[in-house]
Order: structure tokens, then C-alpha cells, then sequence
């Protein structure tokens, strides 16, 4: 099982547990507002932008295992519009908890019942570090899950018109005049024959110059 690189108490998402000194059942909560990471959403469709503030309400409670983190994250992520591709915003509230394992935590119990899953719980689960824990994985994860796949500006946005591209909403009666292919081929041609009437008549056309030329003769 492998700790985490050492963490640095400055970083405001990284908290100290020390308050609880490893007591079951000792308790304390915290409100705290930081700053965004980088990457805090989903990639290329909805996020929180970087920097902007997160306020975190948040309950850490000691158990046997470790530190019991409950908590509620909001903020405020951008993104786009799937349907009509206008930017929009929407309120993102986060709830998540995540267990964080004392290192020397004893699970042999949980081994031997389970013992070919215990390599592979160990890779996911999260430890304390000096007694501080490291929350910005918990909380990405809990962000990435409440953020939606295919968030809209509303929920009956028409989108885009498929023809010209126009924004359905801005123009509620925009619409184009259905033409069956079947006949446009047909109308090209009449329009075709039309034109060479109209030349014959005015004497433009070519069985105009044969015309006169036999009256000549």
C-alpha cells in the first residue's frame, strides 16, 4: 500500500485531523472556501473554471479505520449549451464522503475474509498523512459525478436549426420551405426548356438564325 506524496498544510484543501486525536467518535466541522483547482469538471463541456470559489461545509468524524469526511461542496460551472452551443452557468451542489485510513490501520481481519480483494481495496483507498488529509480527489470526483453529461441553457431549448444553423429560440416561427428532391430535378429542366422558348421567340435563339436564313434564300 502506498502513501500519498508528503502534503503540504498550506494547500487549502489539504486538513488537519489532529484535533480528533484518534478518538471514535470525536467530531468537528468546518466551513472553508477555496479556490479551484485546475481541471475541476468535466473536459470540453461543463466545469468549475480554475480559481473560482468553492465553498466547502464538511464533517470529519473519527472511527476506528481513520477519519470519516461527509461533506457539501457548491460553486458555480460553465460550460455550453449542447443543443444551441450559447455558454450557460448553473449552481453545482456536491455531496460526497470518503473514508481516510489511519497507515497503520489493522484490516487483517477484512483479509482474511476477503483475501483476494484486498491488493486491489488497497489500491482505492485514500490514507492520513501526519495526521492531514488530502481532499481534492475526493472532492473532483464528487464534482465530475453532479456536473451534467450534456448540460442545456433550459430544458426545451430547440437548439439550432439543422439547416442554416439559426437559433431556434431567437426566432420561435423560423422555418424553410420543404422542397421534394424527387421534383427538382424535374423543375431545373422545365426552367430549362422555359429559357429556350423565351430566346427562340425574341430571335436569340439558334432555330431563329436557321429561320431567317432560309428566308434569305
Amino acid at each position: 500500500m502506498a502513501l500519498n506524496a508528503r502534503l503540504d498544510h498550506r494547500n487549502p484543501l489539504v486538513f488537519d485531523t489532529h484535533e480528533l486525536g484518534r478518538r471514535p467518535g470525536a467530531l468537528q466541522r468546518l466551513t472553508r472556501s477555496v479556490e479551484a483547482p485546475r481541471d475541476f469538471g468535466i473536459q470540453g463541456v461543463v466545469g468549475v473554471p480554475e480559481g473560482a470559489p468553492v465553498e466547502l461545509e464538511l464533517r470529519l468524524e473519527s472511527v476506528m479505520e481513520g477519519v470519516l469526511v461527509t461533506g457539501t461542496a457548491r460553486a458555480t460551472a460553465e460550460g455550453e449549451c449542447v443543443r444551441c452551443l450559447e455558454p450557460l452557468e448553473l449552481e453545482l451542489v456536491a455531496d460526497f464522503q470518503e473514508m481516510f485510513s489511519y497507515p497503520d490501520a489493522d484490516d487483517r481481519g477484512r483479509a482474511i475474509a476477503e483475501p483476494g480483494d484486498d491488493a486491489e481495496d488497497d489500491e482505492d483507498r485514500l490514507f492520513l498523512e501526519d495526521g492531514m488529509l488530502d481532499l481534492e480527489t475526493v472532492l473532483r470526483d464528487a464534482v465530475v459525478l453532479a456536473l451534467p453529461m450534456q448540460p442545456v441553457c433550459q430544458d426545451d431549448c430547440p437548439g439550432l436549426c439543422s439547416e442554416c444553423g439559426a437559433r431556434l429560440a431567437d426566432d420561435p416561427d423560423h422555418h424553410h420551405d420543404a422542397v421534394d428532391i424527387r421534383w427538382a430535378a424535374l423543375q431545373g429542366l422545365a426552367g430549362s426548356l422555359e429559357d429556350g422558348e423565351k430566346d427562340e421567340m425574341s430571335g436569340d435563339g439558334p432555330g431563329s438564325a436557321d429561320a431567317a436564313e432560309k428566308q434569305e434564300k
